[in-house]
């Protein structure tokens, strides 16, 4: 049930999901040695965190094959939620 919730707010709320993700796991800081890296993801790239500190292997400590898959998906996810706003931005301007 909590994967669903995380997954459903996620999908909406990136940078809560993030957030949560960051205080009540140790997702995050299994993937980053330094806050710094997380701060900027969860300001910048949400989605491309959240699937960066999910595809991290905690054994080979990395992200190895096709886990970077995900990671590519997470970016892809960022690029369109910033195209979409400034589309809508753009839309509300020309009306």
């Amino acid at each position: 049930m909590g994967c669903c919730l995380l997954a459903f707010v996620g999908s909406f709320f990136p940078r809560l999901a993030l957030a949560l993700m960051w205080i009540f796991t140790n997702y995050v800081d299994r993937a980053f040695s330094s806050f710094i890296w997380p701060l900027l993801g969860l300001i910048f790239l949400p989605f491309t965190t959240i699937f960066f500190c999910l595809a991290w292997n905690p054994v080979t400590h990395g992200v190895h094959g096709a886990a970077w898959a995900w990671v590519v998906i997470g970016f892809l996810f960022d690029i369109m939620s910033y195209g979409s706003g400034a589309r809508g931005q753009q839309q509300r301007s020309a009306a």
